[in-house]
């Protein structure tokens, strides 16, 4: 890895892009706090009556907030590698910051939601049209029925090669084993020539 030094400061690390994207209310700011490891950056708005028949709050009714622009978080993986993640806004009304967001990025997590499972095309459409590599983490909420990975594969039309994971967005260990299947993912890429 390169790594510049300025006149009196240490290293300066490389850094690396990751985007957390997904449906409206499928946990992708919380997956980007639990890993964190500074406050995370989230610009959560209270929901007004102007959603109304715009947001679709089916599946997610008791929501109130939401991310009108980008979460933000780090992982300092050592002193020369940083890790930035970009949490992506949900709705279609927002998803022309995805372009900009994405511009760099190492790749990046589709977070679905079993009840709204519908709302994850938007997000692995984007990363395929793009060539940006993906895993897809599905979120298990409390209470909710768990389906199994082979199930929701069929039912999101993913290829073999894209991984599938269940995860927990709120446990920093279930979103570090999600970020550490993309890495792995990546690099697979990477030594196959893809």
């Amino acid at each position: 890895m390169d790594v510049m030094a300025s006149e009196g400061a240490g290293p300066v690390p490389d850094t690396l892009k990751i985007l957390v994207a997904g449906g409206f209310g499928a946990g992708k700011t919380t997956l980007v706090s639990a890993v964190s490891e500074v406050e995370s950056l989230h610009t959560e708005e209270v929901m007004t009556s102007e959603s109304v028949g715009v947001d679709d709050l089916a599946g997610v009714e008791g929501k109130t907030t939401t991310t009108v622009a980008l979460d933000f978080g780090r992982i300092t993986l050592d002193e020369s590698t940083v890790v930035y993640l970009f949490g992506t806004p949900g709705q279609k009304r927002f998803s022309f910051m995805w372009e900009e967001l994405a511009e760099g990025a190492l790749g990046a997590v589709v977070l679905a939601d079993t009840r709204r499972l519908s709302d994850s095309f938007g997000a692995i459409d984007f990363f395929e049209s793009r060539g940006v590599p993906f895993v897809v983490a599905v979120n298990c909420f409390d209470g909710q029925r768990t389906h199994r990975g082979d199930d929701v594969r069929v039912a999101l039309d993913l290829e073999d090669q894209v991984p599938l994971l269940l995860c927990d967005a709120r446990s920093r260990e279930s979103a570090k084993e999600v970020l550490v299947e993309l890495v792995a993912l990546v690099l697979r890429m990477e030594l196959s020539g893809v």
